[in-house]
């Protein structure tokens, strides 16, 4: 029953907030707030399913200058959770699929978020030389989910290098965004699903002369990787991937 009660407010949520986002985007599409405004409301509604989301900034307080934000990526509930740490100013990248998905897709597109042909590398090259070139142009910052796909419980997976090619290119820092493990945390029928918490963690600055790209990227995964298995312990959480492979 719970579960009914769940979906059925769910498909409200969805019908009224897309309305209520193209009517805003038809008065200032692609415009840098866009985004920001939208992914507050998704994260807002996590209580449908239970769950309290607390998002932890460094020292506080908004990062408050352009850079590309790196988070993991778990499942679809990523859309509930961590969007909450969404900031101002900030767009994402996603697949050119999105936007053919009806109402959704439209709303994704007017919001401003970048769409990138993932089938087509020369195009995908071109978008993200874009996105680097917006960043400096229009004063905002990237979202991007660097694993390239869902983890399922897997852990974080290894990082594709998109986003600090972005970085490198814009002259930007890049700031891990970690979210603790939701993998099989949720059940639709239980009233209280717990706690989630997102931690932005501090900026990352890439130096030329000290470490190469793939170095860089591989040392914030590392930092990542940390940080999510600490958020799970303090939340009591045993869905890390050593736990994954050791229950398979």
């Amino acid at each position: 029953m719970i579960a009914v009660v769940r979906l059925i407010l769910l498909v409200l949520f969805f019908i009224f907030s897309t309305i209520a986002g193209l009517l805003i985007c038809l008065v200032r599409p692609f415009h840098p707030n866009n985004v920001a405004i939208f992914s507050k409301w998704y994260g807002k509604v996590s209580w449908i399913f239970g769950l309290e989301v607390e998002v932890r900034r460094h020292n506080g307080e908004f990062i408050g200058q352009p850079c590309v934000f790196i988070a993991n990526h778990q499942n679809n509930l990523d859309l509930f959770t961590i969007s909450g740490a969404v900031e101002p100013r900030t767009v994402t990248i996603g697949k050119k699929s999105l936007k053919f998905i009806p109402f959704f897709g439209q709303l994704y597109w007017l919001s401003g978020n970048i769409l990138i042909d993932r089938q087509n590398k020369n195009r995908a090259l071109g978008t993200m030389l874009g996105a680097a070139e917006r960043i400096g142009r229009d004063n905002i910052s990237v979202w991007m989910f660097p694993e390239g796909t869902r983890s399922y419980g897997r852990g974080l997976l290894p990082f594709k290098m998109g986003a600090f090619h972005i970085a490198l290119e814009a002259n930007v820092p890049v700031v891990p965004v970690c979210m603790s493990s939701t993998h099989e945390k949720i059940k639709l029928n239980r009233w209280n699903n717990g706690k989630v918490i997102v931690q932005i963690l501090p900026p990352q600055t890439f130096i030329r002369e000290q470490q190469n790209i793939r170095e860089f990227a591989q040392n914030i995964h590392q930092q990542m990787q940390s940080q999510i298995q600490q958020l799970d312990a303090e939340l009591g959480n045993d869905y890390t991937a050593d736990n994954i492979k050791a229950k398979e």
